[in-house]
Parts: C-alpha cells; structure tokens; sequence
C-alpha cells in the first residue's frame, strides 16, 4: 500500500486560494489512481477529485467544478489539489487516496486507502 502524508491546509478567507500537496512513499505511486476526499463534522465523506494513474483524465465533483484543479508528479510522487475562489462550505478534512491500480481515478469505490488528512478552513 502506498503511504501518503497531506499538507498545505491552513485558515484562509473566502475567495482565497490553497494548494494541497500529498507525497506518497513507494515505487508503484505511478501505477495508482489517486483522489482527494474532504469530510466536515457530521456529514459523510465526499469525493473532491480524481486523476487517472497516467493523469490523462480528470474528476472533479460538481460542488468545486470550475475552482479546484487535481494534478499529479509523478516523478516526485506527488498529487495536488489546487483550491481557487474558496467557500465557508469548503471547510472539512482533506485526505488524499490512493485508487485502483492503474484505475481511473473516477469512482468512489477504487479508493481504500487513506492519508491522515489536512484542514482547511474557510472563514467568511
């Protein structure tokens, strides 16, 4: 299993900008879809974001459609999330995931496996 550490969350103001940044550890990061989930208290987890092992397809879910960008490095075995023109309701935990091998990146089911996750409030 790929591990992966999350960061770059932090406080910021609405229309405010973060990048999210997940470095995994292990030679088959290439290999895997990965995604970005966000959960606030009480509500389940959502998909955010998903890119294709060779980061030809991307997925973003409607709520961020037009302000959040998912990109992967994999030569530095990097994936990102770059946050434009942020909400109050953005507000949650975001975890990084690692999907199917060679997976689309498009389906909530080929995640299992998590990064601790990074906050990210938005204030109003």
């Amino acid at each position: 299993q790929v591990q992966l550490v999350e960061s770059g969350g932090g406080l910021v103001q609405a229309g405010g900008s973060l990048r999210l940044s997940c470095a995994a550890s292990g030679r088959t990061f290439s290999r895997y879809a990965m995604g970005w989930f966000r959960q606030a208290p009480g509500k389940e987890r959502e998909f955010v974001a998903g890119i294709s092992w060779s980061g030809g397809s991307t997925y973003r879910a409607d709520s961020v459609k037009g302000r959040f960008t998912i990109s992967r490095d994999n030569a530095k075995n990097t994936v990102y999330l770059q946050m434009n023109s942020l909400k109050p309701e953005d507000t949650a935990n975001y975890c990084c995931a690692a999907g199917g091998l060679f997976g689309t990146g498009q389906h909530v089911r080929e995640y299992n496996n998590w990064g601790q996750g990074t906050q990210v409030t938005v204030s109003s």
